[in-house]
């Protein structure tokens, strides 16, 4: 029985991928750490941040953050204990809750935000092109599920 192997293009553009990630992953969430939070705390704290003052649903945050709702809803509240986030129930159907950044919380995302855009332009950003980016860009497109509200 012959086992299937990636070509050596494929294993190298596969394995390049990995290796960047993991090492542009763990320099940012140690750019983080001072700041108390992880980095799946970080990217709730930035989604409410893009969301502005009437923030979001908790059920697009765990959408967006591909987590389950009960992963989720343990986040929201070690966020919530620290006073970063403050949940309400849904003035618009009653049912649901929208998440809203707290004073702290936007105190400590604007911390947070400029380490992390730091970060990104030494990690990534200053290594690569125009061209380098767009075609990053429009890899990232044609990976995404056509249904991904991140790429719509």
């Amino acid at each position: 029985m012959a086992t299937v192997r990636l070509s050596e293009l494929e294993d190298q553009a596969w394995r390049g991928f990995l290796y960047a990630h993991d090492r542009i992953w763990r320099e940012i969430e140690a750019g983080l750490a001072p700041f108390g939070v992880s980095m799946a705390e970080y990217s709730v704290l930035a989604l409410l941040g893009d969301a502005g003052r009437d923030g979001m649903r908790m059920s697009e945050l765990a959408e967006r953050r591909v987590m389950s709702t009960g992963g989720f809803t343990r986040l929201a509240d070690r966020l919530e204990k620290r006073g970063l986030i403050e949940r309400r129930r849904s003035a618009e159907d009653g049912r649901g809750f929208e998440v809203i950044l707290t004073r702290e919380g936007r105190a400590l995302l604007r911390k947070a935000w400029k380490q992390q855009y730091d970060d990104l332009r030494r990690l990534f950003f200053d290594r690569l092109d125009d061209d380098d980016l767009r075609n990053l860009a429009a890899v990232w497109t044609r990976l995404a599920p056509e249904d991904d509200p991140a790429t719509s």
